[in-house]
């Protein structure tokens, strides 16, 4: 708490400063540039906010976000829905989507299977996954969960439940560094990856 700031500017600073990559400097900028703006800019910004908050949910398909039941990728006609695309998490698909190359649908698992961090499958949408895969029509499972330790492990579970299905399932090239993430992924090594996924 800086004594030659108001109250309400020390609170909106402090906000700031939780976010990721936020630091107090930054926070501090941050503040100023809300205080500065008119009132009509500060109000949309706190809008914005809250309009996130209270519209977004999962979709009840993929577990993508969505603003209703159902987000704008499982409902495209146009998609190949009988190649399900599997990531960790919904910004992968953001990720991914970048890449132009992706016609596919998705399902989210929020998150990865880490024993020593208490996930465990059940902690994931895995039987919702494989409920999908069972109701018919997926011809193909790309594995795209990051290319580390968790991400291997989680990949190579699903990987070992899907065996029985006659399900060809792929995964994502390498050109994805090892221990990296998904969404700092350049585009160009993403669309190697995607084009050169192979079975697994």
């Amino acid at each position: 708490m800086n004594p030659a700031y108001t109250e309400s500017l020390n609170k909106l600073i402090e906000e700031f400063g939780k976010l990721p990559g936020i630091g107090p400097k930054s926070a501090e900028r941050l503040a100023f540039h809300v205080l500065k703006s008119t009132p009509d800019e500060a109000l949309a910004l706190a809008r914005a906010i809250a309009d996130l908050k209270k519209k977004i949910r999962q979709c009840k398909i993929c577990y993508n976000l969505a603003e209703s039941d159902t987000c704008q990728i499982c409902a495209d006609s146009r998609r190949d829905h009988s190649i399900l695309c599997v990531v960790e998490q919904p910004k992968d698909i953001i990720s991914l989507e970048k890449t132009g190359l992706c016609k596919w649908v998705y399902h989210v698992l929020n998150g990865h299977i880490a024993p020593l961090e208490g996930i465990e499958p059940a902690d994931l949408t895995i039987d919702a996954l494989m409920q999908r895969i069972q109701g018919g029509g997926v011809n193909e499972v790309v594995m795209a969960t990051n290319p580390n330790l968790e991400g291997d492990g989680t990949a190579l579970y699903i990987g070992s439940l899907l065996r029985s299905m006659k399900i060809k399932v792929t995964r994502l090239a390498r050109g994805l560094p090892t221990g990296s993430a998904i969404e700092f992924a350049g585009g160009n090594i993403l669309a190697d990856a995607i084009l050169g996924r192979s079975e697994w």
